[in-house]
């Protein structure tokens, strides 16, 4: 299994997944406005990685700060890892975080200080690891045996610091000795369905069959599909998702063909300070994605271009979260509020 992000001594290592499945190459930032060039630029993305690149952003940060001035500078560091991707909440749950943490030691040497910080952004990854296995086991008593599973964009290894979400809830039921094989939409017009879940799934030697995100209700209407499994970049305090554009109009062909539609995502990607999934800023990214296919284009020169990188799947459409604390199902303002107050 690929390993996403990694803390050297040299900087932040990531796999440049703009570069995949044709190349495997490795990026290496080495102050952290790299490390947030990486996070817009996509080289990594998926919420928990960008969560564990933030923290490792902030933390390669205070290395390089100057000392006499650490408060300003932190919070330029922290300013301009979150002004990366809006809709991500894990990218602004991992820097208030290391805030928090800065704060508790402040006071201390620099040299301590400093030290603390690297191990908290090497904790926030491990931590995501294990959070993705536990989500894994949580989910894989849902996913039925000799069926297909659909997935939407890529929430495995690459979008998290190793196993994944979507794809650890698939990863642990193969392990558990279900018979099952994986539809993963190509997902436009960034193509994380064909290139990196694709890939991924055959590193793990698990069946995968690609499809073309039109594709997907006749496939659900066939009878095939046992279930859905996306991940997740923000969810609301009434359940509402927001995940890669093409989630929402998954999840409504799910619930006309009467497919379960489940959501994998750590408890930081909940943010229960919004009522609802309208709160939720949505990303808008550039038109070249849409009008051209690495690189040669694909539309008239000159075409109208609307590119919202997420939508949002209100949560009557969708059939339970999974989280590494347990299952919610609605109503998701009582199921959610009780797994985030769980210790």
């Amino acid at each position: 299994m690929v390993e996403t992000i990694q803390w050297t001594d040299s900087g932040v290592v990531m796999i440049d997944q703009t570069r995949l499945p044709f190349e495997e190459t490795f990026v290496t930032c080495r102050s952290y406005q790299e490390v947030a060039t990486a996070i817009r630029d996509m080289i990594i993305r998926g919420a928990p990685a960008i969560g564990v690149a933030a923290a490792m952003g902030v933390a390669i940060g205070v290395l390089q700060a100057d000392v006499a001035n650490l408060d300003a500078e932190f919070d330029q560091i922290c300013q301009t890892l979150a002004a990366t991707r809006p809709t991500a909440v894990n990218l602004f749950w991992a820097i208030d975080r290391m805030k928090r943490k800065f704060v508790e030691v402040r006071r201390r040497p620099i040299e301590e200080i400093r030290a603390v910080l690297v191990a908290e952004a090497k904790e926030v990854k491990r931590e995501d690891i294990a959070i993705c296995e536990a989500i894994g086991r949580n989910g894989a008593i849902l996913v039925p045996d000799k069926k297909t599973v659909l997935t939407h964009c890529n929430a495995g290894a690459l979008a998290t610091a190793g196993y994944g979400t979507a794809l650890g809830v698939i990863r642990a039921a193969v392990s558990a000795g279900k018979t099952i094989d994986v539809f993963a939409d190509e997902t436009r017009p960034f193509l994380q369905g064909a290139r990196l879940t694709v890939w991924e799934l055959q590193q793990d030697d698990i069946a995968a069959t690609l499809i073309t995100d039109n594709m997907a209700g006749h496939f659900l209407k066939s009878g095939r599909i046992g279930c859905v499994v996306v991940g997740a970049d923000r969810i609301a305090g009434n359940g509402d998702v927001a995940n890669k554009i093409g989630t929402y109009s998954v999840a409504v062909l799910a619930k006309e063909n009467g497919v379960p539609f489940y959501v994998a995502a750590p408890i930081s990607t909940l943010d229960l300070t919004l009522a609802s999934g309208d709160q939720i800023p949505i990303e808008q990214r550039a038109a070249a994605e849409v009008t051209h296919v690495f690189g040669v284009a694909v539309a008239p020169k000159d075409t109208a271009v609307q590119n919202p990188a997420f939508d949002v799947t209100p949560n009557r459409y969708v059939t339970a979260i999974i989280t590494e604390r347990g299952v919610a199902r609605a109503p998701y303002e009582e199921s959610l509020a009780k797994l985030m107050d769980q210790k």
